[in-house]
């Protein structure tokens, strides 16, 4: 089989939904103040993830072919690889612990040149408890979050006599932001097929995952720690904007956040997004008492958006007129 052939096969192996929790992780300590966002580190005191491993190498071509699995290692042990090697990091964020134990695995297994891995951190959350001074919050009870959450995905290669880190992306998911009003919808194609009415206020529920890759992507790891973004930011960057806009529509929201994004942090080289709209149904327009409406979950289907920006989109648009939506 030439090398050609191999470059071109797809082929990789590994183990998903490893779930790690270490107690006690360093502190994630020296985050750059944004004045969206109240965030100032994170201590650690519960550091959660659910990884997925894949592996890839020439010298697992015969196990696929052949039967052979003299050089392959069990996902079995890739699991308990990952949770060993929790011991043992000294970071103090996700994007940081997948790019440590995609090298160990390349280190300590020479069939391996790639690494690929993925994570979604499990968030805790502080729950406060009575004490003789008052409520404060708790150092030793957390609450299990079923909120958004931070994710990254690290791919690590073997480049020669090297272990290079080849790609890094860090995420916010599952993020759920309702505006109660000042969106609207309106001036779309209208034909034959359209139901749909025009609306300049409604309200606005939108799930949102939104990704950021580095110009440097060494700086999305702890060890460099004045440049890297936390999770937390950009979500409060995200509802600030929100917030603030009186949005003509979903696509044009995002496009605010992603200017806002990448001007607070201009070590990021691009910014995407993920976005559907969940706006609930309306019922009744106008309750009894008080300016309240009455909603329900909407039927499907729903829409959705996807959209990647870089620092030239920023440049240009701060390079024009000065537009509705504000940064």
């Amino acid at each position: 089989m030439t090398r050609d052939q191999l470059d071109s096969r797809t082929m990789y192996y590994g183990k998903g939904d490893v779930w790690v929790f270490r107690s006690y992780a360093k502190p994630l300590t020296g985050i750059t103040v944004i004045p969206e966002s109240p965030f100032r580190g994170r201590e650690n005191v519960l550091f959660g993830m659910n990884i997925k491993v894949a592996v890839k190498g020439e010298d697992f071509l015969t196990s696929f072919t052949e039967g052979d699995n003299s050089l392959v290692v069990a996902t079995d042990s890739m699991k308990n690889f990952i949770l060993r090697h929790a011991a043992h990091y000294t970071g103090a964020t996700v994007e940081g612990f997948l790019e440590y134990a995609s090298r160990r695995f390349i280190e300590t297994y020479p069939q391996m040149t790639g690494v690929r891995m993925n994570a979604t951190q499990v968030p805790f959350e502080n729950i406060q408890v009575g004490s003789p001074d008052g409520n404060i919050p708790s150092n030793l009870v957390f609450k299990y979050s079923h909120n958004e959450s931070a994710g990254a995905i690290v791919e690590v290669e073997r480049c020669g006599e090297n272990i290079e880190l080849s790609y890094a992306q860090s995420s916010v998911k599952n993020l759920r932001l309702i505006k109660v009003k000042g969106s609207g919808f309106a001036g779309f194609v209208r034909d034959e097929y359209t139901t749909l009415p025009e609306t300049s206020d409604r309200p606005l529920f939108i799930f949102l995952d939104i990704h950021w890759k580095y110009k440097n992507p060494a700086d999305g790891l702890d060890d460099t720690r004045d440049s890297y973004v936390d999770a937390e930011q950009i979500r409060d960057i995200a509802a600030t904007v929100f917030h603030e806009n009186n949005s003509p529509s979903i696509q044009y929201l995002i496009y605010l956040i992603g200017l806002r994004i990448l001007k607070n942090f201009s070590q990021l080289e691009e910014v995407s997004f993920e976005s559907s709209n969940r706006t609930w149904e309306t019922i009744v327009e106008t309750v009894d008492e008080g300016p309240g409406s009455v909603f329900t979950e909407p039927r499907p289907p729903y829409g959705f958006q996807g959209f990647s920006m870089t620092q030239e989109d920023l440049a240009a648009y701060e390079n024009k007129p000065q537009e509705a939506g504000s940064i």
